[in-house]
């Protein structure tokens, strides 16, 4: 199960619509987090904290997992000297909610993660370069991964692609495929850095049509419209409930072999809806 800290309502990491990501070194930022709509808040060790502040951010993290907060944490990549503190530090707390291990660029990287972190705490991998979406699919196969996430700005950075749509349809593509091959659920797409709702609204609709079904998140003021638009719609709802009360809950009204993903659709659809506590049924 996933969820921001404070110990708010949970919905599972394979759920999970908006991941906010703040820096671990601030307090104002967390609180600001903690009164968020975002279904998980992600601690920052990595490029939310700055080099000096990581020793003293590292320790305020470890105190509030003590103190029963149920937490995710960016930890630092494999390759850094940060990573092994990081791991010792977050190793058998019981707050740890998972970790998002940034610049994962092979499956080793996640093993090596899981290994030191112990059975049971699940990881997001961040895919940050060419060499991290060309293992995606075997890392998406590493049994602690429960997801995928885009690390777009660095992605960008690393091969030099824009930042249009068209020009990261092919990444987005390969990582949805990665999942479902390797068994986890779809993706999280990156941030969206503009501050316009509209870019937003825009850019989430995006990753919702590329197959991506969660987002990360900036600033706490994005994350509720990110639910909304990752959430399924009014008149989703409506069309699935008809469809399902045509066919029958069971299929036994089904006339055409093309009817059964359809239903199968429309179930999980309102399944997923009543699990963001959206209404669903009559009365």
């Amino acid at each position: 199960m996933t969820g921001p800290v404070g110990g708010r309502s949970t919905i599972p990491s394979a759920l999970a619509r908006s991941w906010l990501l703040v820096p671990a070194c601030d307090p104002g930022g967390i609180s600001a987090a903690e009164g968020s709509a975002a279904d998980a808040v992600i601690l920052d060790l990595e490029d939310g904290t700055p080099e000096h502040a990581k020793v003293s951010a590292r320790e305020d993290v470890v105190r509030r997992l003590q103190s029963g907060a149920a937490l995710w944490v960016r930890i630092n990549a494999v390759t850094t000297t940060h990573w092994r503190d990081d791991v010792d530090a977050l190793r058998g707390r019981p707050g740890l909610a998972g970790v998002v291990l940034a610049e994962s660029s092979t499956p080793r990287d996640v093993d090596r993660t899981a290994a030191q972190l112990g059975a049971g705490v699940p990881v997001v991998p961040l895919i940050e370069s060419a060499a991290g979406l060309e293992s995606a699919k075997q890392i998406a196969a590493v049994p602690a991964v429960v997801r995928l996430a885009f690390g777009l700005n660095d992605f960008r950075r690393d091969t030099g692609i824009g930042g249009g749509a068209l020009a990261l349809a092919y990444v987005r593509s390969q990582l949805v495929l990665a999942s479902h091959l390797g068994g986890c659920a779809p993706p999280i797409d990156g941030p969206t850095m503009d501050a316009d709702p509209d870019v937003l609204a825009r850019e989430t609709a995006i990753s919702a049509d590329m197959g991506m079904t969660g987002k990360l998140a900036l600033h706490p003021a994005q994350t509720a419209a990110i639910n909304a638009h990752l959430s399924p719609g009014a008149d989703e709802i409506a069309k699935a409930r008809e469809l399902i009360a045509r066919l029958g809950e069971d299929g036994s009204r089904i006339a055409d072999g093309s009817d059964r993903p359809r239903l199968a659709r429309a179930q999980s659809l309102l399944e997923h809806a009543r699990d963001f506590g959206l209404t669903v049924d009559d009365g």
